[in-house]
């Protein structure tokens, strides 16, 4: 099973860790564990590729885990486009929840 836990402080989102395999299908195979970590990567290129933040990112591979966590003091601009970036990543992730609740579970958890 795929976990996902965003953590918030208040109303803002902070970050997220992602962990686990789908088990739908072989490694490699999986159009589930496909679909989550493009997202997931996505989200992370966007904060610190294209805004050129330095969010906090931690990924073991073996353990099939990234983590990723947001730096305070954005500013007005980068604060409402990082929030927006993980709302929609939230939604995308709570709809593969909805289509394959056996196999990825999403959570949110105040910090």
């Amino acid at each position: 099973m795929i976990n996902v836990t965003f953590q918030t402080e208040g109303s803002r989102l902070t970050g997220f860790t992602v962990q686990g395999h789908s088990g739908l299908a072989c490694q490699g195979e999986d159009i589930l564990c496909a679909a989550v970590t493009s997202a997931v990567r996505l989200a992370e290129c966007a904060v610190n590729d294209v805004l050129g933040l330095r969010a906090a990112v931690k990924v073991k591979e073996k353990d099939a885990f990234i983590s990723l966590k947001l730096p305070g003091g954005l500013g007005e601009t980068n604060e409402t486009t990082c929030q927006t970036l993980l709302a929609a990543l939230m939604v995308y992730l709570v709809q593969l929840q909805e289509e394959y609740p056996e196999n990825i579970i999403v959570l949110d958890m105040e910090v």
